[in-house]
Order: structure tokens, then sequence, then C-alpha cells
């Protein structure tokens, strides 16, 4: 026990003394939760640029509740000049200008922002029957009641810390095992620890100890941040997260160690780690959500360790999930840490 702390406490200290390895394990992936947090935290808050062209009766119009919703979303402003309202839309500097022929309502917009485009002829249409059914007497038959799943508190930041901390996780796992086995490899190291009395497997478990202490600050560092900073909500068993980050790190040092096992350079090591994990976040729903993404892309991203971690703690952050929707992502990454540190083990070579 002895020459385990002691072996972990020196891979600890080299860590905190090697300034790249703590930029990229924590101070990089900080950097985008603060990217992140600060474009999304008033994205609700946002309202659709409108200018009205002349007289628009309809606004006017508009029954009480149908007027408060309408200028909840829009911000309106007033012109009579039409050419200039149409260019400003044209330009990207308005969102949309409206104008009324007899009865009916034109709406200029822009299809360069697709999704604020649907979203605006979305809320016109409605606008315009519940005007129609107002002035015409007539009553509506069937009615909408929207109902979030999710908690009403829950902001945009609550969906993306997850895939972020899954990200930030994968780098520094994988990274860390590669630059390690292979920095040993090349310094001799490997080989003085085969000759010294501490057993390998005390060096192994020290190794992926520490690994194990960085992740847990990561994930405190990131969840403090993201509360404190912008208002991360957690709710359900987050407190799952936990094992579930756990098991990650042991899915991505397998990785570290297959690229350090197969590189025959510390910076070849790094850089085939680097490999298989950017376009894996990519894949996986770090940065953007997949529910969009063709079926085939979908499928392939299931293949991979990092969906499952960042699925795993969506769940149980954020959709309120019980600790039992945390089990199979669990049981999936520890089943490719075995296969992948099976494979390493394999290609494993004392000597450069």
């Amino acid at each position: 026990m002895r020459a385990f702390k002691a072996v972990a406490v020196a891979i600890l200290k080299g860590f905190i003394r090697d300034k790249a390895s703590v930029f990229f394990s924590i101070v990089f992936p900080l950097m985008f939760l603060v990217l992140f947090g600060g474009i999304l935290t008033n994205t609700d808050a946002s309202e659709i640029e409108t200018r009205t062209i002349g007289e628009v009766a309809l606004i006017d119009d508009m029954p009480e509740g149908a007027r408060e919703a309408f200028d909840e979303a829009f911000d309106v402003t007033e012109t009579d000049d039409r050419d200039a309202a149409i260019a400003a839309v044209r330009k990207g500097d308005l969102d949309l200008a409206l104008e009324q022929d007899g009865d009916t309502l034109i709406a200029h917009y822009t299809q360069t922002d697709q999704v604020k485009a649907a979203m605006v002829n979305g809320l016109l249409r409605a606008f315009v029957d519940s005007t129609n059914i107002a002035v015409t007497g007539q009553q509506p038959k069937f009615d909408l009641r929207p109902e979030r799943v999710e908690d009403d508190s829950m902001k945009m930041i609550d969906f993306v810390t997850p895939g972020l901390l899954g990200w930030a996780i994968a780098m520094s796992a994988a990274f860390g095992a590669a630059a390690t086995l292979n920095g040993w490899r090349q310094s001799r190291l490997l080989r003085r620890i085969q000759l010294s009395p501490v057993p390998p497997t005390t060096v192994v478990g020290a190794r992926i100890a520490t690994t194990m202490m960085i992740a847990l600050v990561q994930t405190a560092i990131f969840l403090g941040l993201g509360t404190v900073g912008f208002g991360l909500t957690l709710t359900g068993s987050w407190w799952m997260a936990v094992p579930l980050v756990l098991c990650g790190t042991l899915a991505f040092m397998a990785i570290g160690l297959l690229s350090g096992a197969v590189a025959k350079t510390t910076e070849g090591a790094v850089n085939m780690a680097n490999f298989l994990v950017l376009p894996m976040a990519f894949l996986s729903g770090s940065f953007f959500p997949l529910d969009g993404a063709p079926t085939w892309l979908q499928t392939i991203s299931k293949v991979m360790p990092l969906r499952h971690l960042n699925d795993g703690m969506l769940d149980v952050m954020v959709r309120g999930e019980g600790p039992g929707a945390a089990v199979v992502p669990m049981l999936i990454l520890l089943a490719f840490a075995a296969v992948l540190t099976a494979i390493a083990a394999k290609m494993f070579r004392w000597d450069a």
C-alpha cells in the first residue's frame, strides 16, 4: 500500500507540473463550457426583430391573449419605407418585415436562417388563425396544450454540459494514458519498473487511480462552474454521473493504452489518440445534438463509447431519470474498456 501511494503521488505531481497536460485536461474544455454557456444562457430571451410597414390592422385585431403572446415573441418597430425594411431583412439586420394588403398579411423573411424562418412561419400562421377565429366569432373545436416533459426551469446549458464534460474526460484519459505509456517506454522507465521490487500491478493501479482522481476533479469543476456561472440545474439521480465518469475514464484510458502500444513515439501516440477522440466527440453529440442526423450516422455513433457516456449523463443529470438509466451505459463502457485493454496488452512492447 505504501508503494501504491508513493507511485500515485509521484504520477499526480508529474501531472500537475506538466502545464500542457493541465491546460488540455482542465482549462481547454472549461473554455468551451464558458463559450457555450455565454452564448446559450440568454437563448430563451431572444425575440424576433420585426418591422411593420404602414398600418397592419391584423395585429391590432388580435384577441387579448394572442396579442400578449405576439408581443413576447416579436420585437416590433414601425416604418413607412417598404424598400428599406425589405433590404434590412435581406442583409440580415432584421428578422422579419410585415405588411398588410387587404385581408392578406405579407411576411418578408430570409431563408438564410432556416430554423428561425420555420419558427416565424409557424408563429405567424398560428396568430393569423387565432385572429380569424376571433374576428369571425367562431369557437374552435380543438385546443392545444403544450407541456414540456422536462422541468420548466431547464435551460440550454443543462443539455450542453454533459456532452462537454464527456469530451473533457475522454481527452484527459486517452491522451494521458497514451503519453505516459510511450514516454515511460522511450525513457526506459518501463524497464526499470520491471526490474524494481514494486510489482507492475501496483504501478498500473496507481496510474488508474490518479487518472480517476483527475476525472473527478474535472467533473467537480465543470458542475461547479456551470452551476455558479451559468445557472446549471441538476435533476434526477445526477450523482450517478460519478460512476459513469469513472467507467468512461477506464474506456478512454483503454484507447490511450492502445494508441501507446501501437505508436513508436510519444507524439505519434498522442496524435493517434487525438485522431480517435476528436471525431468521436463530433459524432457522439458532445458539441451539438444528433437528433437531426441521418440514421446511418446515428448508427455509427452508437458504436462509440463517448455516445454512451454522453447519453448516460444526459439521462441522469438532465432528463430526470433514476439510477437504473446509467447501468446499461456503464456496462457498455466497461466492456469497451476490457476489450481494448486486452488488445493493447497483446500489442504491448517493453522497449521502443
